[in-house]
């Protein structure tokens, strides 16, 4: 089609981009011829004008439509080119977390630097068996193909992993081993795969390392073949490996680190063995410290080392090996620190006492002077002579590492043949699956030989890759018929011719290797001149003249010519390899045994060498010539690869090529550059080109039809769809180069898939816009009419509306005026009144103020005159002290003034001497007159101090006197006031009696007025008290109805605790269930494999034994103890060595029996003094509470629980015990006569067995006399759940007491003791759980009666005088005592019964046990009657009641009847022609006439021959659904028919007169009840593998791929892998296959009369299958997760549904199991965008985890454009709602789950003596009594 078809407007397109590689870009405007750009929007916004290339005009590439996005199958998109690819691969990487995708055959994975959960078994077993279209891409996926390919084609398979460092190589090869160890198992016991796994972690931590991209970088390659037998079990393995990095032993860049294993042993050397190893830290060594990162995150290396000696004793290298092994390790660690110094220019010394050479010399066993000595030295031979030379310190240097490279090269290779020897085993290998990991193509900023040689297998490798291409597109053409045209494609047979055809790059750099002065300049100028003008693949860089460039297939890539010759060569200086194979140490010896010398032929010395040395494993063996290990490393290495080639070429190839996203190990984070490199150098877009050059689209024509059915009209479609779709692509491609029609598909060229979806899309487009225009139509014109008729009702009631408002209003008006009238006229009159009065009060207010304004004016008047008198005088006083101030204050001045003027003319006189003589003169005579003044002073003083004393004496006097007077004085004054105060006080009192009498009057008055007040109230309070008197009798009537309903609310509340709880005991019962089913499945498989191992046993020895076949320990005691050996019938002759000892055993048994008995009869006495002490403790086990019930209860759980787990663990052990006896006494082929098959054996085995199995009969009679004595215990005891807890140790201390020395015995005794105590704890959990029920259900319905019964006496007892009342509760307590005493008598009366029976049994038992030893006394005196007798005798309880009614059968006829019966049986005519269950019915007659004569040897051999052989015909015919299922309704009617004529009340409820007649009269089979319930459940299991075996096939197909409404989901493009998968499709089955092969099994159940409740549970389980299998299936397939597709399940679920309805199944809880499936359909289908989208959807999947509710939305992919994807913020909202989630993290759902199964008691009303026997049966020897 033209391009302007294409290139049209919104038409998207890609366009490069220095960024992202890649941007997408729509077209705003159309493309026509000639036009020299594109005008293009970004998805930004951005308008952009793209110039087309004027020289190619090409146009951009076109984008995918958006339903191709994220195919699992690069090849199902439209346009393939490399934008696509990227596209894809990123959308399903990033948005979709999904690394796995196919691109044709190859399966591309993108490493997502996070540990995921998609590599768990249920995953491996999900992917088993499933076709690789059909699954989403997975490594599992790619295994699973080259497996099934394997075993079908009978053809090697090669799964070719590769990628560039970082990428994942190592952890997908691993994936894939694991999934082959799990898928296919071994085919012996020596568990292969988990050797095969256990040599992933040696080969890691030898041969990996971290790296700047990848923490466990494989820094070789290597091939493992797995190798499988003729039943495709794994038998060995064998490991090639290839490009060993040694230089990493040496040297590291930054942010690098050595081999895991170094720091391993550093990180370990504080332990002790690893003491003698002298290591330390990693930092301390010059190997391991270089790239200064000796730490990986989250890796402990003390840890990794202990997992890698783990494998190493897992692959039998033993502990002194593994010990060899680090010394080795060690001893090249401090080499590494051996430090070499200058002596001279020319020659180097190491210092003397070197401690690490000291410990390198002590390591490997070498003397210190001979390693020192040829470290700096090298042996120079000529052709005359030989002489030493020293070496300089540098070269020295070099020697030494390359003799550590070397010796971890031998230490390499030595574990690599170890480790294929530990895989390799005796059995021939049938075929083999190979699995490479290499390295991918690389290139640096700097490439040397390691890089030339890489790419150069990486060329090899792309040529085969290319060629298998060829070969499938070849193969798939011609199938098809089509014309084969011849595709042009890039061949690298040149690239490869000029590295390895003569003259190439190798042979030339060979030939340099031989030059005695050959050097890396010279090989380049060969080069040059060889092949720079001859082959355009080879240039020569303009800057350099020692480097070249090679153009690869994936891109150009420039070598550094610098080191190739070194690294060639790689040589060791010869005189070292000899000090070392002089060593004392044996490993080191073998690991240099072989060793020839490897110099260069020239003899120099290595150089400094670059980063890497490479080393090749030797492809053969060790017996090569010298010649061939004078090899080169590029010799080497093409050899090897041109042998690993013709093995790739002679297997099935797969390819697995891993993407690194980015070089920062970030989580799901894409670099598109990085990835696009990548993809170009793997070839996956070389894969793409190829593809896109021929036919790349291919559908079948049934899709072809189903998905462009829109396009076709009518009268288009014919019968034949062939020819239809034909007519139909004529019509709309008119290039018929376009497509080619094949004999069944389709063959579109590149981009016809996406025109077709346009028109298509377009078409669809058209049809929805007319349907919207006419729904819009019709929406409107409803609307409209709609609209008007609302209009004009509304009018018309609008209209009716406004004139009764009119009426109203006029009504309203004339009474509003009246209204008003009146209103008016009050209004006026109270304003008048209230302004009348208001005028008063203004005037009486008005004169009242102004009066007292007048008075306030006066007051104000009188005391202002007041204040300023006051005032006045003040103000005069102050004026007079102002003017006295300051007249004072004037004299001062003025006295100042005249002192100031005296003081200076006294100053002025006293500097003149007349004045200070005329001064002194004057102050003499004035000292002299004031010495006398003072004389006279003194004297005064001494008069005055006399007087003065005087003075003092007569005032003390007077003062006493005065002081008398005055209290005299006071106490008149006292007296005084005190007659004052009594007149006051007199007055007062008169005064206060005048007031009293006035109170006295006013209260009398008072009183008076609240006499009236209180009769008043009295009134009032008599009224309100009859009116509370009335509200109390309504609040009583309120309150009785409250307390009925909150007794109804209690009652309610009671029977839901007691539902619940009683639904969690199911929940428990139906645990212990499970896991006792559990335990017989595992039991029926040990029996199985018993039985197998017996076989070969017999096959081996060819010698049948005659006597009784022993049964395996994992037996049941039950089974081991009714085993019926009908096929040993015939060989009667006993031998006598074993009856020997049988005699010699019975007596010792005898008198311990007897002992036994002797105790019985004491615990019997024991047992009744209990009796009587339960008596009084009844009524306190009556009340006990609920609560209490339920912790008994939970702890009994919990101790069976533990109980279970530990008879278990110890059963497993004896079990093993006994396999080691046996295989001890069959394991000793020393001597003849102890040989199996000798006489001797023979007669020691006999011996043996006959020994065990009448050890076992004595002491199974003993168990059954305790377990009947502890269960009649157990009924005597009310709800005592402890003795059922206590039960298992007194079990286990009887059996103690008979246990002899011997372990064979002993373990015996354990393996039926823990059978018996399982089974009879179920028994008790189930007799104590309808106990307890009812036991509850009476309990509440007694206190509904006692309740009811005690309101009524309280209402009757209310209504009765007091005296009468008394009476009637008198007469009612002594009736409640009187029903007390009467229950207490009837039980007491039970328990007489039970003693009464207790002694009778206990008589039978005493009786038995004297017969038993008259027995054997007679077995003594004539050993020929113990013939007949059989091996495995049970003692059954008798019962003394007779009865009628049966069919007679002789002895000799069992086997006879068994035969009919039951092996020759046809259950089709039974079913079709007979009675259900008749076969149950024939053998339970046949037991009653055993039971009728007593004959308990006929019981037990009829019940064990029946049980053996109904196991013989489920052996034989257990694939045949039918017959299962009649076994299983026939064995539960058999199982029916023993409980309801046991003679058990419990099960006799609904029988007859005439059935309870026919009950069991003398034996209790309630043990053998038990043995057919064990094999009813082992015939259920049966039933169920069988049915699953027949759906499963048919599921898938029918619930998923099927198109139940046609139309619905359109087919989508599919890409090559869903064509060319391993088998043919066989889509044939549907929904209907499924509802008809359900109701088959429904009419098969009916027919042969299955009970109700037990097909209930298989269709239960029958829909749980169902469900699981097909909600797996849509989580791990991207192309079935759309809205279509939910809609189809959901119809799918709904036809399953109404299949139950019309069968009446709907209450099984079958459509429960489906809700899963329900809700992943729901999900599918509801809205995934907003908030309350996702509230919606958790509130909604609550059956579904949120793993898989997240998987679910991650792989929804739209089938057409109009539907949108889900956004990655949508499901990170759902994972933040959803984490809070308690659940587990699993994926997939258990589909080997399978339900407890229940057999619910189903009597018969079939009366036995009415059934007749057909003559068909051949059953005429039967006689009817």
């Amino acid at each position: 089609m033209a391009a302007s078809e294409l290139y049209t407007k919104c038409a998207r397109v890609w366009i490069p981009d220095v960024e992202e590689v890649w941007k997408s870009a729509e077209l705003i405007k159309d493309y026509k011829n000639g036009d020299a750009s594109l005008q293009l929007m970004l998805e930004d916004g951005t308008n952009i004008d793209h110039k087309l290339d004027p020289k190619t005009k090409n146009l951009p590439y076109l984008r995918n439509p958006d339903i191709l996005v994220g195919e699992n199958d690069l090849t199902a998109l439209s346009y393939l080119h490399e934008p696509a690819v990227l596209h894809n691969l990123k959308v399903r990487f990033i948005d979709s977390k999904l690394i796995y995708t196919y691109c044709g055959i190859v399966l591309v994975a993108i490493n997502p630097y996070e540990t995921l959960p998609i590599y768990g078994t249920d995953i491996i077993n999900a992917y088993s068996g499933q076709n690789m279209g059909d699954m989403d891409p997975h490594i599992f996926a790619v295994a699973e193909e080259a497996y099934k390919q394997m075993a079908r084609d009978e053809r090697n398979q090669s799964i070719i992993v590769s990628g560039e460092s970082g990428a994942g190589k190592t952890v997908s090869a691993k994936y894939a081993m694991r999934y082959f160890a799990t898928v296919s198992g071994s085919a012996s016991e020596a568990n292969v795969e988990e050797k095969v796994l256990a040599s992933n972690p040696i080969m890691e931590a030898i041969g990996n390392a971290k790296t700047t991209r990848n923490d466990n970088s494989s820094r070789f390659g290597k091939y493992i073949e797995i190798g499988f037998d003729t039943r495709f079990r794994i038998i060995g393995a064998n490991m090639r490996t290839y490009l060993l990095e040694k230089s990493r032993v040496v040297f590291q860049a930054d942010e690098e680190r050595n081999y895991h294993i170094f720091y391993q042993l550093c990180a370990s050397s504080h332990l002790p063995e690893f003491k003698n190893l002298k290591l330390s830290s990693a930092n301390d060594f010059l190997y391991t410290r270089q790239g200064r990162s000796p730490v990986i995150d989250g890796v402990d290396d003390t840890k990794e080392l202990c997992s890698t000696r783990n494998a190493f004793s897992l692959l039998g290298i033993n502990e002194s090996y593994q010990k060899g092994l680090f010394q080795v390790l060690a001893a090249i660690l401090h080499l590494g620190n051996v430090e070499i110094k200058d002596r001279d220019s020319d020659s180097s010394i190491i210092p003397p006492n070197n401690r690490h050479l000291t410990a390198f010399c002590e390591l490997v066993g070498v003397t210190y002077q001979d390693m020192s000595q040829w470290l700096c030295h090298r042996k120079l031979k000529t052709a005359t002579e030989t002489y030493i030379k020293p070496l300089p310190r540098l070269q020295a240097t070099n020697a030494r590492d390359a003799l550590s490279k070397h010796i971890y090269a031998k230490l390499f290779n030595w574990i690599v043949e170890h480790v294929n020897k530990a895989l390799i085993t005796n059995v021939k290998q049938h075929s083999f699956i190979g699995v490479l990991d290499i390295y991918g193509f690389e290139t640096f900023e700097i490439n040397s030989f390691e890089q030339f040689c890489i790419n150069y297998a990486n060329e090899k490798l792309q040529q085969q890759f290319n060629m298998h291409v060829f070969k499938l597109e070849q193969e798939e053409y011609m199938k098809e018929q089509i014309p084969w045209t011849l595709i042009d494609f890039y061949d690298n047979q040149p690239c490869i011719n000029l590295i390895e055809a003569k003259m190439g790059i190798l042979d030339l750099l060979d030939e340099e290797c031989r030059m005695p002065r050959g050097s890396d300049d010279s090989w380049a100028q060969k080069l040059y001149n060889t092949h720079l003008k001859t082959c355009s693949l080879f240039e020569k860089p303009r800057m350099s003249n020692r480097a070249f460039i090679i153009q690869h297939f994936a891109d150009k890539v420039e070598y550094q010519c610098d080191g190739f010759l070194e690294k060639n060569k790689d040589t060791v200086n010869e005189e070292q390899i000899n000090v070392l194979k002089a060593s004392k140490f044996d490993l080191l010896v073998e690991l240099f045994q072989d060793e020839e010398k490897a110099t260069s032929p020239t003899g120099q010395v290595p150089g400094t060498g670059g980063r890497t040395r490479l080393s090749v494993k030797p492809e053969k063996s060790r017996e090569t010539s010298s010649r061939e290990h004078k090899k080169t490393v590029g010799c080497q290495f093409r050899n090897s690869l041109q042998m690993l080639m013709d093995t790739l070429n002679a297997t099935t190839p797969h390819y697995v090529r891993c993407i690194k996203p980015n070089d920062f190990k970030l989580a799901f984070s894409f670099d598109p550059k990085r990835a696009v490199q990548q993809l170009r150098a793997c070839g996956v877009l070389e894969t793409i080109r190829i593809s896109a050059a021929g036919f790349p689209s291919r559908w079948t024509y049934q899709e072809f039809f189903s998905r462009y059915r829109v396009l076709m009209k009518q009268k288009d479609v014919l019968p034949d769809k062939k020819l239809t779709c034909r007519n139909v692509l004529e019509k709309l491609v008119q290039d018929q180069d376009k497509y080619q029609f094949g004999k069944t598909k389709i063959f579109f060229r590149a981009g016809q898939v996406a025109y077709l979806e346009k028109l298509r899309a377009d078409k669809l487009r058209a049809a929805c816009i007319r349907i919207q225009k006419t729904i819009r139509c019709w929406l409107a014109r409803k609307k409209y009419l709609r609209k008007r008729n609302a209009a004009i009702t509304i009018q018309r009631f609008t209209r009716g509306y406004q004139a009764r408002c009119l009426a109203k209003f006029l009504r309203r008006t004339q009474a509003a005026t009246i209204i008003q009238k009146y209103q008016r006229m009050c209004v006026e009159k109270k304003r008048y009144r209230q302004k009348q009065a208001a005028a008063l009060a203004m005037q009486t207010i008005l004169r009242a103020y102004m009066a007292r304004q007048k008075y306030q004016a006066l007051l104000r008047e009188h005391k202002a005159v007041i204040i300023q008198k006051h005032v006045r005088g003040w103000l005069a006083r102050c004026w007079y002290k102002r003017c006295l101030v300051s007249l004072v204050y004037l004299q001062c001045c003025f006295r100042r003034m005249k002192a100031r003027r005296e003081l200076k003319k006294l100053k002025i006189e006293a500097r003149s001497v007349e004045h200070f003589k005329k001064l002194n003169k004057g102050m003499e005579n004035k000292i002299m007159q004031l010495q006398r003044k003072i004389d006279e002073q003194n004297k005064d003083n001494r008069l005055i101090s006399d007087r003065l004393a005087g003075l003092e004496t007569s005032y003390t006097a007077e003062s006493e006197r005065m002081r008398g007077e005055l209290g005299r004085l006071r106490g008149v004054e006292e007296d005084a006031k005190n007659k004052g105060n009594q007149v006051n006080s007199l007055l007062e009192e008169l005064e206060k009696l005048r007031k009293e009498l006035s109170a006295t009057q006013q209260e009398k008055k008072t009183i008076e007025d609240w006499a009236q007040t209180y009769r008043d109230e009295m009134e009032k309070m008599v009224s309100e008290l009859k009116d509370q008197n009335g509200s109390l009798k309504k609040e009583k009537d309120d309150l009785n109805r409250s307390i009925q309903e909150q007794s109804q609310q209690m009652t309610e509340k009671m029977a839901r605790l007691i539902a619940e709880e009683t639904q969690q005991l199911e929940t428990d019962l139906n645990e212990e269930r499970s896991r006792y089913q559990n335990l017989l499945t595992e039991h029926l498989r040990l029996e199985e494999k018993y039985d197998d191992l017996k076989e070969e046993m017999a096959l081996s020895s060819n010698v049948s034994k005659p006597g009784h076949r022993r049964t395996d320990s994992t037996h049941s005691s039950n089974e081991s103890e009714y085993t019926y050996n009908s096929e040993y019938a015939e060989l009667e002759e006993g031998s006598r060595a074993a009856e020997d000892v049988t005699r010699g055993i019975d007596t010792p048994l005898t008198l311990k029996l007897q002992k036994r008995l002797t105790e019985l009869e004491q615990e019997k006495q024991s047992l009744r003094n209990e009796l009587e002490n339960k008596e009084e403790q009844f009524q306190r086990a009556r009340a006990r509470d609920d609560a209490e019930f339920k912790k008994a209860r939970g702890a009994e759980l919990e101790y069976e629980s533990l109980k279970r787990q530990e008879l278990e663990s110890e059963n497993k052990k004896l079990r093993h015990d006994l396999a080691e006896m046996r295989q001890s006494l069959l394991g000793h082929p020393a001597t003849g006569a102890g040989a199996p098959g000798s006489p001797a054996y023979k007669v020691l085995l006999d011996q043996l067995n006959a020994s065990c199995e009448e050890l076992e009969v004595r002491k199974e009679e003993v168990l059954i006399l305790r377990s009947q004595l502890v269960s009649q215990k157990e009924a005597m005891q009310h709800k005592d759940e402890k003795e059922t807890m206590t039960e298992p140790s007194v079990y286990v201390e009887d059996v103690s007491k008979l246990k002899d020395a011997d372990e064979i015995k002993q373990a015996y005794i354990g393996l039926k003791d823990t059978n018996r105590l399982l089974e009879h704890q179920l028994q008790t959990q189930r007799r104590s759980y309808d106990n307890e029920v009812e036991a509850l259900r009476g309990e509440l319905q007694n206190v509904k009666e006692e309740n009811n019964r005690q309101q009524q006496l309280l209402a009757q007892n209310l209504q009765l005088p007091p005296e009468a009342r008394i009476e009637a509760s008198l007469q009612h307590e002594i009736t409640r005592l009187t029903n007390e005493n009467l229950d207490l008598m009837e039980q007491l009366e039970k328990q007489d019964r039970t003693i009464r029976k207790l002694k009778k049994q206990l008589k039978v038992y005493s009786k038995r046990i004297g017969e038993m030893g008259a027995g054997q006394a007679e077995g003594q005196t004539s050993p020929g009657q113990m013939v007949d007798e059989p091996i495995h005798p049970v003692n059954i309880p008798r019962r003394e009641k007779d009865f009628q009614g049966m069919l007679e059968y002789k002895k000799e006829d069992e086997l006879k009847l068994v035969k009919n019966l039951i092996l020759e049986l046809k259950p089709r005519g039974v079913a079709v022609n007979l009675i259900p269950g008749l076969p149950a019915y024939i053998l339970f007659m046949c037991l009653r006439h055993a039971d009728y004569l007593n004959d308990d040897q006929k019981v037990r051999t009829l019940l064990t021959s029946t049980i053996n052989s109904i196991k013989k015909i489920l052996k034989k015919r257990g694939d045949d659904f039918e017959t299962v299922s009649f076994w299983l309704s026939n064995t539960c009617r058999f199982l029916h028919c023993l409980k309801q004529y046991s003679g058990d009340p419990a099960f006799m409820k609904h029988n007859s007169q005439r059935q309870n007649e026919h009950s069991l009269s003398n034996f209790d089979l309630a043990e053998y009840r038990q043995v057919i319930s064990d094999l009813a459940i082992q015939i259920y299991q049966q039933l169920i593998k069988c049915m699953e075996n027949i759906l499963q096939p048919m599921i898938v197909s029918g619930m998923l791929e099927h198109e139940t409404i046609q139309g619905v989901s359109g087919v989508k493009p599919t890409g090559l892998r869903k064509r060319t998968s391993s088998i043919a499709d066989e889509g044939t089955d549907t929904l209907d296959s499924i509802l008809r092969q359900l109701s088959a099994f429904h009419s098969t159940m009916c027919q042969h009369g299955t009970d109700p409740e037990l097909i209930k549970q298989v269709v239960k389980q029958q829909f749980y299958i169902i469900g699981a299998v097909t909600l797996n299936n849509l989580l791990l397939r991207k192309d079935m997760c759309s809205w279509s597709k939910g809609m189809q399940i959901r119809y799918n679920v709904s036809q399953l549904e109404e299949w139950l309805r019309d069968k009446g199944l709907m209450t099984c809880g079958a459509k429960e199991t489906l809700e899963p499936l329900i809700q992943a359909a729901q999900l599918l289908q509801v809205k995934k965008k907003t908030d309350e989208d996702a509230e919606a959807i958790c509130s909604m999947c609550l059956a579904l985890t949120t793993a898989q509710i997240v998987k679910v939305l991650n792989l929804y992919t739209p089938v057409n454009e109009f539907e949108e994807r889900v956004s990655v913020a949508f499901i990170r909202t759902i994972q933040t709602r959803l984490r809070d989630r308690c659940e587990t993290p699993q994926l997939l759902m258990d589909t080997k789950m399978i339900y407890p199964v229940t057999f619910p008691f189903n009597p018969s009303s079939l009366a036995l003596e009415t059934i007749q026997i057909p003559t068909s049966l051949n059953l005429g020897f039967l006689t009817r009594v």
